[in-house]
């Protein structure tokens, strides 16, 4: 069995990140990937969270990376209640399916659970990430910032988290220039 080294991303794992979200999201004759820069405009914004920005390491090799970025919750008639972003989670291909996403989206959820924060808002695939306990967000009262999004929208109470917290997701700023 390999081993799977979880820790806190430091600035030297910067270009290996790169590395893995250009892998985990590139396709052949496109150019990079629109997650890397996602990644770089992230780091620069003030949504910033390097408590959550994590990696993944095999043999000292890393091959996994997985970031929240500060979000917020419009709830009606009150202030936003500020709560966490997933992604960009990258691994890279000759990884995936290994245990390793697995294993970072569960430090992930621990480290988001151990800071106080309400909850994991996300865009991607429901039968993979309910293994980890999301849910669409309509189910807990949290509206997409696009509604076409539908199922697709998840989120994941935490242990901070409480029924007052109802209304429309809002990602960092960098989210928005995704177009």
């Amino acid at each position: 069995m390999t081993k799977i080294q979880i820790r806190r991303e430091r600035p030297d794992d910067e270009p290996a990140t790169r590395l893995v979200h250009a892998a985990a999201f590139g396709r052949a004759g496109e150019g990079e990937p629109a997650e890397c820069g996602l990644v770089d405009a992230l780091r620069l914004s003030d949504g910033w969270l390097p408590r959550l920005s994590i990696v993944a390491e095999i043999d000292g090799v890393v091959v996994g990376h997985n970031m929240c970025s500060r979000g917020h919750v419009a709830v009606a008639g009150g202030v936003p209640v500020a709560c966490v972003g997933l992604g960009p989670i990258g691994v890279l291909p000759e990884h995936q399916s290994s245990g390793v996403g697995s294993a970072l989206m569960w430090a992930m959820v621990g480290a988001a659970d151990a800071l106080d924060e309400p909850l994991i808002a996300l865009l991607g695939a429901p039968d993979y990430y309910r293994r980890f306990g999301f849910v669409a967000s309509t189910e807990v009262g949290i509206d997409a910032p696009d509604p076409a999004w539908g199922p697709f929208f998840q989120v994941l109470p935490l242990t901070a988290s409480d029924s007052s917290i109802v209304g429309r997701f809002a990602y960092a700023a960098p989210f928005d220039d995704l177009g």
